[in-house]
């Protein structure tokens, strides 16, 4: 448990963030707490409450403030190998802190409509954004055509790969699944 301590904006955010995200992974969404949470970070849960609304909005926040080096775009200068290193290191953080967080909110989806709703929001904000700038990227490159700017073509790599994880039961795919993925799919569906 951390000392109260008189902390402000960034820096009392990131203090609740980060217990927010050691909860989680200690204890798994179902047993995530304002309380809990305020204890950890030394803070009470006012400040909490006037930042995350609700346990679903501070579950996702805390995923997305340790998940945020997984989504930076690389650039790599060539679209293939853009995708490939995005796909790569959303890959190998699926065993991370991060992907186990991921995990446990998901597994809350069902009770919970508002954690469905922020989770969607979360891929739509976080996921989306970096897909776009490698096809911009791209585009501008003259690897892509433009009209494969779309949140749902720019994504379809992401949406694969989730569906190797689900459906298989994987914490981590095969680099072979992910170049086909990359060239089977992606490559012809964006190509220019």
């Amino acid at each position: 448990m951390a000392e109260k301590t008189r902390r402000r904006g960034a820096e009392l955010e990131d203090a609740i963030l980060r217990a927010a995200a050691d909860e989680l992974a200690d204890a798994g969404y179902p047993a995530l707490t304002m309380e809990r949470v305020a204890q950890r970070a030394g803070t009470n849960k006012n400040a909490i409450y006037r930042r995350w609304p609700s346990r679903a909005a501070l579950g996702v926040a805390a995923y997305r403030h340790l998940a945020e080096d997984t989504l930076k775009p690389p650039d790599t200068g060539e679209l293939r190998e853009d995708v490939l290193a995005l796909l790569r290191a959303i890959n190998c953080g699926q065993s991370s802190p991060a992907g186990r967080i991921l995990r446990s909110l998901l597994t809350g989806v069902g009770d919970e409509p508002e954690l469905r709703e922020q989770l969607h929001e979360q891929a739509v904000e976080g996921g989306t954004k970096a897909w776009l700038t490698l096809l911009d990227r791209a585009v501008a490159r003259g690897e892509a055509r433009p009209g494969a700017r779309h949140p749902r073509v720019a994504t379809v790599a992401l949406v694969l790969l989730r569906n190797e994880l689900l459906t298989r039961g994987l914490t981590t795919v095969d680099d072979d699944v992910l170049a086909e993925i990359v060239d089977e799919v992606y490559l012809p569906l964006v190509g220019a």
